[in-house]
């Protein structure tokens, strides 16, 4: 067979494209990472112990960072046994597994209007994280009380990216708009009483926000919240 010249740009033309692997329960991406900056993340609601496990096999035994979110505890425990390094967090229901040093760099800033948001908003603090940011969290800076996020301004103007996450009437995210010059990504969580509608009413509020900075992801999706705002901190500076 005859061999083909290629150029570096068309190898990796063609290795953005290739390989996955087919495993019992899912098509595995071991390429995302070199397309999109990071590995497939496992979603684990709604998946097997055992599908989490061989899926969380598969990504691990390349060597690189695995991410999963929504787990469980026996979830957690199954990988565990698999990967002594790997993490459960509790409150952010994730497993990580960290294999490839990342030097932590620039800064996100993760605002939660209220404790009961803090399932969601630890969830876009390990993602931003184990993506490579360095985190600031600044919990329980609801509007009703705003002179505690006023108490947090000079450190969240330091920030390149910022994820405000609220529920009940969600005017977190259009109050920290206000009051800084970076992206902000709205979260809205599925807190409040009956007139939330499970978190509808933060999003509505978030989607008509009147601060410019503000761009929205879906209902109690910390995992996009800090994937965006991690792609965000990665972007170079004006003067760099």
């Amino acid at each position: 067979m005859q061999a083909e010249e290629l150029t570096i740009d068309e190898v990796v033309a063609r290795l953005r494209r290739l390989p996955f692997e087919d495993a019992a329960c899912a098509r595995i991406d071991h390429h995302r990472q070199l397309r999109c900056g990071f590995g497939e993340v496992i979603f684990c609601e709604s998946k097997t112990i055992g599908q989490v496990r061989e899926i969380f096999g598969k990504l691990g035994q390349t060597g690189q960072n695995v991410l999963a979110t929504r787990a469980t505890a026996e979830m957690a425990a199954a990988v565990i046994e698999d990967f002594p390094k790997a993490a459960f967090c509790q409150t952010a229901r994730t497993i990580t597994l960290r294999q490839t040093p990342v030097e932590p760099a620039g800064h996100v800033a993760i605002v939660a209007a209220g404790t009961s948001d803090l399932p969601v908003a630890e969830e876009a603090r390990v993602t931003a994280e184990i993506m490579g940011a360095v985190v600031s969290t600044h919990y329980d800076c609801g509007v009703a009380g705003l002179h505690r996020l006023l108490a947090e301004t000079d450190e969240l103007r330091q920030a390149r990216a910022i994820v405000a996450v609220a529920g009940m009437e969600g005017a977190l995210a259009s109050v920290v708009g206000g009051l800084v010059a970076v992206p902000v990504i709205a979260v809205p969580t599925s807190v409040g009483y009956g007139a939330s509608f499970g978190g509808v009413a933060a999003l509505l509020a978030m989607l008509n926000s009147c601060a410019s900075g503000v761009s929205v992801v879906n209902i109690d999706n910390g995992f996009a919240g800090g994937y965006n705002a991690a792609l965000i901190n990665r972007l170079p500076t004006a003067g760099g």
